[in-house]
C-alpha cells in the first residue's frame, strides 16, 4: 500500500549499515573513498534499526518500524547449498574411529531432524559410505577367482578349497584382531609405539584385507602342489602331505618374513597420511604373520580330510600305460616276423614244418 519494494528496503539497509564502497571523490587533489554509514552510535543494539528510514515513492521517508518488526531466533550467516539443497556442513574430528563418528552423527541426526531433511558426506566420510558397502563383494569376487584359477591349475574342486579354507580364515582372524584389540605397555609405563598397533575397519584396511587373500593362499598352494607331486610318487595322502610340510617349511618362512618385513615400516610411519599407511601395514603384517603360523598346522589336516587321492589315479595311468607298452610291443613283433604264408598245398606244409623254402615265383 506504501508502494515500498524489497529490493529498494534491501537497499537502503544495506547503504545504512553495509559500510561497501561506492565511490571516489577528491579534494585538493587527493582521493577519498565514499562509504556511506550511519553513525556507530546510531546501530549498537538491534532496537535502533526500528528508528531507521527508508526512501519511499517521490523520495518520501518512511520509519522502517512502519513496514517491519524484529523478531529474535537463530538463523545462519549464509546459506549455503549441496546438490542444488540448502545445507548445512558439520565438520569435528572422531573421538575415536570415523566409522564410530558416522554412527554417532546418524543417530543423532534421526532423533533430531525434523521430516524431510536428509544427512549426506563429503570427503573422507563420503568416500567411507560409498566404497564400505563394496568391501564384501569386492572380497567375494577375490576368493570365488582365486579358487577358479586353482581349480583349473590342480584340475580339481578339492585342492582349491583345502587351499582357500585352510588359509584365508586364519589370515582375516590375525588381521581383524587388531581392529578390537589395542595392545598398551605395563601400568605407568607410556610405549606410543605398542599403543598404535591398532587400526580401524576403514576404507585402507579393506584393501588390505582384499591383498591379503591373494598372499596368505600362496602358502598352502606350496603344501598342495608339493603334497600331489609326492602322491604322483606312489606315496600315501598322510605320508605326501608330511613331507610336503617338512620340505617347503622354509619356502614358506622366507617368504612370509620378507612380506613381513617389507610392510612393517608403514606400521611406523607418523605425520600426513599416517592413518592409511598404518592400516595397510597392520592388517598386512598381523595377517601375514598369524595366518602364517596357523596354515602349517590347518592346511595338513584339512589336507587329509578332504583332498583327492591322487595314488589311485597313478595306479590307473600306470595300468593304462602297461597295456599300451604291451600293445605296441607286439606290433613292432609282428612287423618284424612280417606276414605270415599263405596257405596253399603240400608244399607250404613241408615249409611250414622246416623244409626249404621255395624258391622265388613258386607262388
Amino acid at each position: 500500500t506504501m508502494g515500498l519494494s524489497l529490493q529498494q528496503i534491501g537497499a537502503d539497509l544495506g547503504a545504512a549499515l553495509g559500510g561497501n564502497f561506492v565511490n571516489r571523490f577528491s579534494i585538493d587533489g587527493r582521493s577519498y573513498k565514499v562509504i556511506p554509514q550511519i553513525e556507530r552510535a546510531a546501530r549498537l543494539s538491534p532496537d535502533q534499526l526500528t528508528a531507521l528510514h527508508i526512501t519511499g515513492p517521490g523520495g518520501k521517508l518512511i520509519p522502517l518500524s512502519s513496514v517491519a518488526s524484529l523478531k529474535p531466533g537463530v538463523e545462519p550467516r549464509t546459506l549455503n547449498r549441496f546438490q542444488q539443497l540448502n545445507a548445512v556442513k558439520i565438520s569435528g574430528l572422531a573421538p575415536q574411529s570415523l566409522e564410530d563418528g558416522l554412527k554417532v552423527l546418524e543417530k543423532a541426526a534421526a532423533e533430531t531432524l525434523p521430516a524431510g531433511y536428509r544427512v549426506d558426506y563429503t570427503g573422507q566420510s563420503r568416500q567411507l559410505r560409498e566404497e564400505g558397502g563394496k568391501f564384501l563383494p569386492a572380497m567375494g569376487l577375490a576368493v570365488l577367482l582365486i579358487f577358479l584359477v586353482l581349480a583349473a591349475q590342480f584340475n580339481s574342486f578339492r585342492d582349491p578349497f583345502v587351499v582357500l579354507a585352510g588359509s584365508v580364515p586364519l589370515a582375516m582372524f590375525g588381521a581383524l584382531i587388531f581392529t578390537f584389540l589395542k595392545f598398551s605397555g605395563p601400568p605407568g609405563m607410556h610405549f606410543p609405539l605398542t599403543e598404535g598397533w591398532t587400526t580401524t575397519l576403514n576404507i585402507y584396511s579393506q584393501v588390505g584385507l582384499v591383498t591379503l587373500v591373494g598372499l596368505v593362499s600362496k602358502n598352502a598352494i606350496l603344501i598342495v602342489e608339493f603334497a600331489n607331486a609326492e602322491q604322483a610318487q606312489g606315496r600315501s595322502k598322510i605320508e605326501a602331505v608330511r613331507e610336503a610340510a617338512l620340505t617347503r617349511l622354509r619356502p614358506i618362512l622366507m617368504t612370509t618374513v620378507a612380506t613381513v618385513v617389507g610392510h612393517f615400516p608403514l606400521t611406523l610411519v607418523s605425520g600426513a597420511g599416517a592413518v592409511a599407511r598404518n592400516s595397510i601395514g597392520i592388517v598386512l603384517v598381523g595377517g601375514m604373520s598369524i595366518g602364517t603360523l596357523f596354515t602349517l598346522l590347518v592346511v595338513p589336516s584339512l589336507y587329509v580330510l578332504i583332498a583327492r587321492d591322487h595314488r589311485g589315479e597313478r595306479t590307473a595311468a600306470d595300468d593304462r600305460t602297461v597295456a599300451g607298452t604291451e600293445g605296441m610291443a607286439a606290433a613292432e613283433l609282428r612287423a618284424f616276423a612280417g606276414p605270415s604264408p599263405p596257405v596253399c598245398g603240400p608244399r607250404f606244409r613241408r615249409w611250414a614244418r622246416g623244409a626249404r623254402p621255395p624258391a622265388p615265383g613258386w607262388l
